[in-house]
């Protein structure tokens, strides 16, 4: 079983920067895709991030596409998400989940894994 914990959330002001941690145990994730979705309060969860089992391919929703950026240290089994230039609209509970399939992958259903999720909010 994985257990994923994320941390980093906070309140900033727009335009400033937030790094998001997401922590595993219990087993390793070093060969799970891995990534970050959010929701917004009367929204769906939808995607933000995704990365591949060896950090080597990364996917983005248009939305945070050269603002944000996914990696992840398979060593310390942690995933990260870099979150520049934000935006009012980026705030929500964002989640860091893991997959057992093979590549990337960008879709909730997708996912087998999931954190608590952290609250990000973003001050106009």
């Amino acid at each position: 079983q994985v257990q994923l914990v994320e941390s980093g959330g906070g309140l900033v002001q727009a335009g400033g920067s937030l790094r998001l941690s997401c922590a595993a145990s219990g087993r390793s994730v070093s060969n799970y895709p891995m990534g970050w979705f959010r929701q917004a309060t009367g929204e769906e969860r939808e995607f933000v991030a995704a990365i591949s089992w060896r950090g080597r391919a990364s996917s983005y929703a248009d939305s945070v596409k050269g603002r944000f950026t996914i990696s992840r240290d398979n060593a310390k089994n942690t995933l990260l998400l870099q979150m520049d230039s934000l935006k009012p609209e980026d705030t929500a509970v964002y989640y860091c989940a893991a997959s057992s399939r093979v590549g990337l992958v960008v879709d909730v259903a997708g996912m087998d894994y999931w954190g608590k999720g952290t609250l990000v909010t973003v001050s106009s």
